[in-house]
C-alpha cells in the first residue's frame, strides 16, 4: 500500500496552531516562507501580531530553526534594508546560508537575500566564459559575483558595493569561499569608483526597480569591441518581454551603444502585475 504524501511543514504549523489558538488564527497563516541558513523569514499578516509568540514557537518547532523573522513589508531605503523583526530577539539574525555549493554569511535584518533569484544566480554562473573581465556594479554580499567567480576560474571580477554593511559581508564571503584572489571588491558608488574603462567583457546591473539609469556607466566600461550587459528591471506582467526590451533598447541608444542582440530572462513575480527580469544584451559602444 503506497505511503500517503508527506504533510508540508506549513500545514503542520497550521495544525499546531489550530490546537493551541484555534482554527481562525491558524487560517491566517501565510503559505510562503523563506529559509536562510538557520533562520526562517515569514510575511506577517497584521491579525497574527497578537499571537506572534505562539506562531513563532510553532514555526521554530516544525522547521527546527534558531530564529523566526516576521517580514512586515518589502525593503526600504537606497540600500533596500529588509523590514523584519526577530521574534526571538536574543537569538540574533546573522546566519550562514548555503546554495549550490556557495556560502553566504549575512545578517537577514540588515541585507536582503531573495531565494527567488536562485535560478538567475545559477544561470549567471554558467554564462561567464573563461578569461572574461566581469564587472558587478551592485554586488551586495556577492549575490552574483560569488557564483560567477566560483565557476569562472580563469576570469577576473570587479565587485562594487555602496552599502558598507553589505560590503563587509562581501569581503567575508569572498574569503570564506576562497575567491579573494580573483575578485577585486570596491566600496563606493559604481559611478565614481576607479574601474578600468573600455575593458570589460560583461557588466552586471542587479538593481531594482530598474538598473537602466546606470546603463551609460556600463557602456563606458565595455570593451570597444563589445560585450554583454545584464540589466535587471521590473516590467508589467501583460507584456514583460516587449516592455522590457523596448525600454532597454531606448536606454541603450541614449547611452551611446548599438544593441547587437538581446533577450529577456524572467526571474520571479514581484508584486501584483509586475515581473522581475533581466535583459541580457550584447552591445557595441559607438565611437
Amino acid at each position: 500500500m503506497p505511503r500517503p504524501p508527506p504533510v508540508p511543514p506549513v500545514e503542520r504549523v497550521r495544525s499546531r496552531l489550530a490546537q493551541s489558538v484555534g482554527d481562525r488564527v491558524a487560517a491566517l497563516l501565510p503559505r510562503g516562507y523563506q529559509r536562510l541558513g538557520d533562520l526562517l523569514i515569514v510575511r506577517w499578516p497584521e491579525p497574527l501580531t497578537p499571537f506572534s509568540r505562539e506562531v513563532a514557537d510553532a514555526y521554530r518547532a516544525e522547521f527546527r530553526v534558531r530564529n523566526v523573522l516576521a517580514l512586515d513589508g518589502g525593503e526600504e531605503g537606497e540600500f533596500r534594508r529588509p523590514r523584519v523583526r526577530a521574534l526571538f530577539p536574543d537569538e540574533g539574525t546573522e546566519t550562514l546560508h548555503r546554495e549550490a555549493g556557495v556560502l553566504w554569511e549575512l545578517d537577514a535584518s540588515e541585507v536582503m537575500f531573495s531565494q527567488g533569484n536562485r535560478h538567475e544566480r545559477e544561470r549567471m554562473a554558467r554564462v561567464v566564459q573563461p578569461g572574461e573581465r566581469v564587472g558587478d556594479l551592485f554586488a551586495g554580499i556577492g549575490y552574483f559575483t560569488l557564483p560567477m567567480a566560483r565557476r569562472g576560474t580563469r576570469s577576473m571580477f570587479w565587485a562594487v558595493e555602496k552599502n558598507p554593511v553589505a560590503f563587509g559581508y562581501l569581503q567575508r564571503n569572498l574569503r570564506r569561499n576562497g575567491l579573494s584572489d580573483r575578485v577585486r571588491a570596491l566600496l563606493g558608488d559604481n559611478r565614481e569608483v576607479d574601474l578600468p574603462l573600455a575593458s570589460f567583457d560583461r557588466v552586471v546591473l542587479g538593481y531594482l526597480p530598474s538598473s537602466l539609469p546606470f546603463l551609460p556607466r556600463a557602456v563606458r566600461l565595455l570593451d570597444p569591441g563589445g560585450g554583454y550587459v545584464h540589466a535587471h528591471l521590473l516590467a508589467g506582467s501583460h507584456d514583460p518581454v516587449g516592455e522590457a526590451l523596448e525600454s532597454f533598447h531606448r536606454a541603450a541608444r541614449t547611452s551611446g551603444a548599438e544593441v547587437l542582440e538581446s533577450a529577456w530572462h524572467p526571474v520571479k513575480a514581484y508584486g501584483p502585475g509586475r515581473i522581475h527580469g533581466v535583459v541580457e544584451a550584447r552591445l557595441t559602444p559607438r565611437p
